[in-house]
């Protein structure tokens, strides 16, 4: 996909299709009054039959006007003259979709923008090109038959943007571009099946990398080589599956900028029955969206590969299977991490947390500037925030502060949680130094505090995407989040050469 940036009226614009809002009561955008002037109003006569209201997210494909260079014309409904971020990002996604559903391969895109103290610039670029790659967005699914062709729609110009704002604007469709395929990738990983997605493939996915990009090398830990690691935590939970483990390492190195890198650690469940704890079998087929946060870590290094960061960045995934058989682990078990530290499985489905512990405690070895994990960690952060914001813990507050402002500016939102000594007090065993689970209350924070007990001495913070990594029911699918937040992050840091 091609994206470029406008700064002249829309009408000047050779292009298949102009895009264009409406607001309630087919009231005309400035750019749609621009159209409305150079067709002599045969716009605005349209709209006063009251055909096209402008409510919110509805689009209206029409026939060119007189006088214009493109030869079709899409309305868009953006509601009230008060655009916020969230509303013109839907008007933006109904539109790509409405464009893609026909044969047009190059629009104009003169919605009406937030004010720029809400959407500057370099954010309206990148958003754009993030929104506008959500919307093409087709899930790789494994259907017989003929696949749908894809869309025409090859090329697509936004504005219009002040000449002064063209540069930032077109640096952020750069980002958003590849925050965009990195989405894309995400999803395209965690939507597969998995009898398809096993740890092998998660393995061969990352190495893959390295053969597209010189910057990156990957190293693949077989289960021998986790078990020299000594990580017994991540051992006990793989031992219930035939799948063979693997611990992938995934280093980018950057010709310049700081030498510390940053850690990003991704769960890779690629499917938890629950194991001995069995879970309930409805929406248990869900559970291959398990691996999330490993797809997002694979993802993330992808985009940081693509833009060539001046950063040191490595990426972390434990991978396996938690499944139930005569060699699982039981509740009542008592394994030992690669830390030395003593765990008693009490629920053999607070596995996340198990072989996330093993991982932050190998992420020493790197003296890293700070680690991230990213794990569907636990139904408690869904009853707690819903799917609409990711659950943060950290032992540091200006490290959760960076992710939390990075999701406000990538329009892919966190919450901080507390993570306060109380909760890890839960965590007494009589048997062992710690147990893996602590009662329903508090949930997610105590899963939080199991794994903080991992990194003292690290700046270190926790994401809970078991809300905001993918859908379920009717219109299951992965959404690619955290993927945008995370370019943010690193983009940050890359500028600040932290």
């Amino acid at each position: 996909m091609q994206f470029e940036i406008f700064t002249s009226s829309p009408a000047r614009i050779t292009v298949d299709c102009l895009v264009v809002g409406v607001h309630d009561g087919g009231e005309l955008s400035a750019a749609a009054a621009a159209i409305d002037r150079q067709c002599n109003g045969a716009l605005g006569r349209f709209l006063k039959r009251g055909d096209f209201p402008g409510r919110l997210a509805e689009t209206l494909l029409l026939p060119a006007f007189p006088r214009l260079k493109a030869t079709r014309l899409l309305l868009v409904g953006q509601g009230g003259k008060e655009v916020s971020r969230r509303s013109w990002r839907r008007a933006l996604a109904a539109a790509v979709g409405a464009l893609s559903r026909t044969k047009v391969a190059s629009a104009a895109v003169a919605l009406t923008r937030p004010e720029p103290r809400a959407l500057d610039d370099y954010l309206f670029g990148r958003s754009a090109a993030e929104t506008a790659h959500g919307a093409l967005y087709r899930v790789n699914d494994l259907k017989s038959g003929t696949k749908a062709a894809a869309p025409a729609l090859s090329r697509l110009v936004f504005g219009p943007v002040r000449p002064s704002g063209a540069a930032a604007a077109r640096r952020g469709l750069v980002h958003g571009q590849a925050s965009g395929q990195g989405a894309r990738m995400m999803r395209d990983l965690a939507n597969l099946p998995g009898n398809v997605c096993t740890p092998s493939y998660l393995a061969e996915q990352s190495t893959a990398l390295a053969a597209r990009f010189p910057s990156i090398r990957v190293r693949v830990l077989e289960e021998a080589d986790i078990r020299a690691e000594k990580m017994g935590c991540f051992l006990a939970v793989t031992q219930g599956s035939d799948q063979p483990p693997k611990f992938i390492v995934i280093e980018y190195k950057a010709s310049r900028g700081p030498r510390a890198p940053i850690v990003l650690v991704g769960k890779g469940i690629t499917f938890d029955t629950g194991g001995i704890s069995l879970k309930d079998p409805g929406a248990m087929d869900e559970m291959k969206f398990d691996m999330s946060g490993a797809a997002a870590v694979i993802a993330t290094m992808s985009v940081v590969a693509e833009l060539g960061l001046p950063l040191n960045v490595v990426g972390l995934v434990p991978t396996c299977e938690n499944m139930p058989s005569g060699r699982a682990i039981k509740p009542g078990d008592i394994v030992t991490s690669a830390a030395g530290v003593t765990v008693e499985i009490l629920n053999t489905d607070a596995e996340g947390r198990l072989i996330l512990c093993d991982a932050l405690h190998y992420a020493r070895r790197f003296k890293p500037q700070a680690v991230v994990d990213l794990a569907t960690l636990t139904g408690a952060c869904v009853i707690a925030l819903g799917m609409h914001h990711t659950g943060v813990m950290a032992n540091d507050d200006d490290l959760a502060r960076e992710l939390v402002e990075s999701g406000l500016r990538a329009d892919d939102r966190a919450w901080q949680l507390p993570l306060t000594e109380e909760y890890g007090e839960q965590l007494k065993s009589n048997f062992a130094d710690l147990a893996n689970v602590a009662g329903r209350d508090g949930g997610a924070i105590t899963a939080g505090a199991f794994l903080a007990r991992f990194t003292k001495g690290l700046r270190w913070a926790h994401m809970d995407i078991a809300g905001s990594a993918y859908v379920g029911g009717g219109a299951k699918g992965s959404t690619g989040r955290p993927v945008a937040l995370l370019t943010d992050f690193l983009l940050r840091r890359a500028a600040s050469r932290r």
